[in-house]
């Protein structure tokens, strides 16, 4: 019973930490827009945020072995609620590039602190239900965290206030719980020469993946006022993309477990350029008809991670795979970092639609790339599938146990 009532705070932790950070982004963009920021520094925000992000997954267990879990993700908690706070005392873009950084320091820290209790207190009777559960806390939070939008007023103090309050409001269910602290995780080496080494395709899929997720959710925003949606329509063109990339992963891992995962990508990817064909051709259709293409959009782009990363674990044995998923989020952390503000100085010169054709052109990189790396070898026996959040360097070990090579799966 104390297992399940410490794994209910955990949870309870992560809705609070997706609700208060997952509705900074955007609302950022749309204050960055109402006090005159230029395209250029909204995007910039953006890849600050994954700057601190990075730095989080680097420092978090670090941090944890000097002074524990609960003061750790006390620490973080902290940094990323007055980086929250500080938004309306300091207008200046620059300086809300910094609070980023301790935003995204904050998530990639809190989550490290969770995934490691997790994978800890989890065993081999309840770890499927326990990372189910995770999988969905986390989706789920992300998504109310989009439609959050719609009741928080751009550049305004109360808004950014509700945040930290609800940033606040993370550190009660896991630091008051009565279960023992586990012990301090192992700190995986950060090596990106092993994940190209395993898989150069995974490596470059996932950087695709940091350029399309990252483009979407931070300049999001700035298109969605473009093409003449209001603030509560951009909310639903956000979640709209969160529900479309939650209902993929069923239909994603079954394709991936039973086909060559090199054409899953391929075909992703192909889906991918379509959608953004689509989703430009129907910016002037209406409300209804942006959304669909929103959903229709995170359909096609959310699950390339996890097929990836699947595909990576594919050429990987047990030792490997703990250092592996961290190499593969350092690559998904490159793309990410450097797309939003890319996106937006391309916007600023040629329009919103230079956010789409920018994502479509990383899309058809990879297919070409895809298809030449078919020609280099055949396709290992799988692994199998799961869906991977892209959360921390921790990810790996709590995922490790369920990436069991499967013995009468085909080459393929």
């Amino acid at each position: 019973m104390r297992l399940l009532i410490s794994f209910a705070a955990l949870f309870l932790s992560i809705v609070f930490l997706q609700l208060g950070s997952g509705g900074l982004g955007p609302l950022d963009a749309l204050s960055g827009i109402q006090l005159g920021f230029t395209t250029a520094q909204i995007g910039l925000l953006g890849s600050a945020h994954f700057v601190g992000f990075f730095i989080g997954c680097w420092l978090a267990p670090r941090l944890m072995g000097a002074v524990g879990h609960s003061r750790a993700f006390a620490a973080f908690t902290a940094i990323g609620t007055i980086g929250v706070l500080a938004h309306m005392i300091v207008i200046d873009a620059y300086a809300w590039a910094l609070m980023r950084v301790m935003s995204g320091l904050c998530v990639a820290g809190c989550y490290t602190v969770v995934e490691s209790w997790l994978q800890a207190k989890a065993t081999n009777e309840n770890r499927g239900r326990a990372m189910g559960t995770y999988r969905v806390v986390d989706i789920g939070g992300s998504l109310a965290a989009q439609l959050m939008i719609s009741v928080l007023e751009p550049a305004n103090y109360v808004s950014y206030n509700i945040l930290a309050i609800i940033c606040c409001a993370a550190l009660l269910p896991l630091v008051m719980t009565r279960v023992e602290q586990p012990a301090i995780p192992f700190a995986p080496r950060l090596r990106p020469d092993l994940a190209w080494k395993l898989s150069p395709l995974a490596s470059a899929a996932v950087i695709s993946a940091g350029v399309t997720t990252a483009s979407f959710r931070m300049v999001g925003p700035i298109y969605g006022i473009e093409v003449g949606l209001t603030v509560d329509q951009i909310a639903l063109f956000l979640a709209a993309f969160v529900l479309g990339g939650a209902l993929s992963q069923y239909p994603a891992g079954w394709l991936a477990d039973r086909f060559d995962r090199r054409w899953v990508l391929v075909w992703l990817s192909v889906l991918a350029i379509v959608t953004c064909a689509i989703t430009v051709a129907v910016s002037t259709g209406g409300s209804v008809a942006v959304f669909i293409a929103s959903g229709l959009f995170g359909f096609a782009t959310f699950p390339i991670y996890s097929v990836a990363t699947a595909h990576a674990h594919d050429f990987a044995n047990d030792e490997q795979r703990v250092e592996l998923s961290a190499a593969l989020m350092f690559f998904y952390a490159v793309g990410a970092i450097a797309a939003p503000y890319l996106v937006s100085t391309l916007i600023d010169g040629f329009g919103p639609e230079a956010m789409f054709a920018f994502v479509s052109l990383a899309h058809v990189i990879l297919i070409a790339f895809s298809l030449l790396r078919m020609r280099v070898r055949e396709a290992e026996s799988k692994t199998n599938y799961i869906y991977a959040p892209r959360t921390t360097f921790i990810i790996g070990r709590l995922l490790g146990k369920s990436r069991e090579k499967k013995p009468d799966a085909p080459d393929s």
